[in-house]
C-alpha cells in the first residue's frame, strides 16, 4: 500500500471523487432500456465465454432446413433475426415467434416483421395457440421454463426441438453474493438430466445433450445493475435502493481486486419428437 500524504480535505476530496464515480455507475447502469436480448451494451464493461456449439449459426443451419419454424420466447427477436438472416434465402417458408413480456413483443415484431415472421404474444406458461404437429422445427434460446408436452404436440411426427436452456446454479457466485448462501437444490429442476427425463416423458427422443460451465465477468457496478434489472429471475425484486449498501461493497471490491467473477451453464438440446 502506497504511503498517504496530504491533509484530511485532501482525503475527503477522494472520497467524494470515489462516491461520485459509484453513484453515477448505479445511475447509469439503471438508465439502461432492459428490453430484448441485446447484450451489446456490455461491451468492455462484462463479458462471458461463448458455449462452443455456437447456438445462432447452428440454429441457422436447422432453419434452412425447415419448413415451419417456431422460436418460443423469442425476447426481442435478436436470435432469432440473426440466424433467419444466416439461413437466407433458405429461409423457412413459416416462421412464427411467441414472447409473452408486452415491451419484448412490441420490439420482436418491429425488427421481425420485416422478414415475414408473425410475432405472438403468448404467456410463457400458457399453452401454444398452434394447431397440433404445425411446426417441423421448435427453436429456442434461453426459454423459462420449456413446456415439454407442448412443444411435442405442435411438433409434427419427426420433427425437431433445437435449443439452448440456462442450467442450474448459473451465475450462483453473484446470486448469492446478494441473497446469501442457497441450497444445494436451488434450481434443480434446470440440471439437464431432470429435462432429459421430462422431454422423454412427452414424447421425445433426446439425439444429443451438451452442458458446460462459462466464465463470465464484471469489470463495473453498472454493469451488475444492468444484469440484475435485465435477468430479473436472478435476484428477484432487485432494486438499485434495496440494495444500495451490497452494491457499494461490490464496487469497492471491484476497484481493488479487479472483476467480479461467476459462471454461467448452458446446455445444448437436441430432441426429436417420436414417429408413429
Amino acid at each position: 500500500m502506497a504511503e498517504q500524504h496530504g491533509t484530511t480535505d485532501h482525503g475527503t476530496t477522494k472520497d467524494v471523487r470515489q462516491r461520485r464515480g459509484f453513484e453515477e455507475l448505479l445511475a447509469e447502469g439503471a438508465a439502461v432500456p432492459t428490453e430484448g436480448w441485446d447484450f451489446s451494451w456490455f461491451e468492455g464493461r462484462a463479458t462471458e465465454a461463448r458455449p462452443s456449439w455456437g447456438y445462432a449459426r447452428s440454429a441457422a443451419a436447422r432453419l434452412a432446413a425447415a419448413t415451419a419454424a417456431l422460436d418460443l420466447q423469442t425476447g426481442g427477436g435478436e436470435v432469432l433475426d440473426f440466424a433467419l438472416g444466416a439461413a437466407a434465402p433458405k429461409a423457412p417458408a413459416l416462421t412464427v415467434a411467441t414472447e409473452g413480456w408486452p415491451p419484448n413483443v412490441a420490439k420482436a415484431t418491429a425488427l421481425l416483421r420485416p422478414r415475414g415472421v408473425a410475432v405472438v404474444a403468448s404467456p410463457q406458461d400458457a399453452p401454444l395457440p398452434f394447431a397440433d404437429a404445425a411446426f417441423d422445427l421448435v427453436v429456442s434460446r434461453h426459454p423459462v421454463d420449456p413446456n415439454w408436452p407442448e412443444i411435442a404436440r405442435v411438433l409434427e411426427p419427426g420433427g425437431t426441438y433445437f435449443a439452448q436452456h440456462v442450467g442450474p446454479r448459473s451465475v450462483f457466485e453473484l446470486v448469492e453474493y446478494f441473497l446469501g448462501p442457497l441450497p444445494p437444490e436451488t434450481s434443480a429442476d434446470r440440471h439437464p438430466d431432470r429435462e432429459r427425463a421430462a422431454a422423454e416423458a412427452a414424447g421425445l427422443e433426446v439425439v444429443d445433450l451438451r452442458a458446460e460451465r462459462l466464465r463470465m465477468e464484471f469489470h463495473d457496478i453498472a454493469a451488475v445493475v444492468h444484469f440484475l434489472r435485465k435477468v430479473v429471475w436472478m435476484v428477484p425484486g432487485f432494486t438499485v435502493e434495496a440494495y444500495q449498501p451490497r452494491l457499494r461493497a461490490l464496487h469497492e471490491q471491484i476497484e481493488s481486486e479487479g472483476p467480479f467473477v461467476a459462471h454461467s451453464t448452458r446446455h445444448l438440446f437436441d430432441a426429436r419428437k417420436s414417429k408413429p
